[in-house]
């Protein structure tokens, strides 16, 4: 059971602490073929800048702000934590978060399809590697110009669809398939959530020695061992859909077997706020 990958794809490497990819991409309808080569979990998000801001902004104002919170939640110091958050730029609240893949495991791909308007764009991973650091300290960043012209790529098919909101949490089809299915996935609202990120929705394989508790804290960056490596144990990642802007929609791909699933939003207290999902895929 194999993806067909469009020959049109935009392809997305990692090897290390990495984006092999385009420096402009057309605007439009666009399907991500995103390869995980390295030995890490990652994803990618695709951040419209505001006009007039760069990566250089972005590496000097933004990821120092949150390194030095991370450091300080690390040192149970939550007052310093929030003092340093405190000097994130005015401007970072205009940076429009556009999707992008969710969690991918390594060696593991994804296939995302997004609708991106032109404008400035960085593309960033920002798990976190075994010390504590954020993979985009660590150089896992990337701008994308996103250009004028238009792909002329059609509205992708879908199989069924899933939707996510602040108030509903995640909502899924009562079953779900074997098969290689693509799934639209629609954002109701979006806000931001205590860990100064939106809401998103990441798929998960699970196996019998998966801890849903464990990995219900692990999705959340600000808890000390959040989005820390190595990811949990018995859990495979297989990509999903990032950060959209509310009443936005865009489609993942994925190959189902038969197992135990899990859709996850990577928000503090998911399992309250009806955004972790369980379903299995029966023989």
């Amino acid at each position: 059971m194999e993806i067909e990958i469009p020959a049109n794809s935009i392809r997305i490497t990692t090897q290390a602490m990495d984006f092999q990819m385009p420096d402009s991409i057309p605007s439009g309808w666009n399907t991500f073929y995103y390869a995980n080569n390295s030995g890490e979990t990652h994803f990618f998000v695709l951040e419209k800048y505001p006009e007039g801001k760069t990566i250089a902004d972005g590496e000097k104002e933004v990821l120092p702000v949150f390194q030095e919170g991370m450091n300080y939640i690390n040192a149970s110091k939550m007052d310093s934590a929030m003092a340093a958050f405190g000097k994130l730029p005015e401007w970072f609240s205009k940076v429009v978060f556009m999707g992008g893949s969710g969690l991918v495991s390594p060696g593991m791909t994804s296939l995302t399809t997004l609708n991106l308007d032109p404008g400035y764009y960085v593309a960033e991973c920002y798990v976190k590697a075994s010390n504590g650091v954020f993979h985009s300290v660590m150089g896992m960043v990337k701008a994308v110009v996103v250009t004028e012209t238009p792909s002329g790529n059609p509205l992708p098919k879908s199989d069924f669809q899933i939707s996510i909101s602040a108030e509903k949490g995640i909502s899924i089809p009562d079953t779900i398939q074997e098969g290689v299915k693509t799934i639209a996935t629609y954002f109701e609202d979006q806000k931001v959530h205590e860990n100064f990120v939106g809401h998103d929705i990441h798929l998960v394989q699970l196996s019998d020695s998966s801890d849903i508790d464990e990995l219900e804290k692990w999705m959340n960056w600000a808890e000390p061992e959040g989005l820390k490596t190595p990811a949990p144990k018995g859990v495979t990642f297989l990509g999903g859909m990032n950060d959209l802007p509310a009443g936005a929609i865009g489609y993942f791909t994925v190959a189902f077997k038969p197992g135990k699933y899990a859709f996850i939003a990577e928000v503090p207290n998911s399992l309250s706020k009806r955004m972790l999902k369980q379903f299995e895929i029966k023989e």
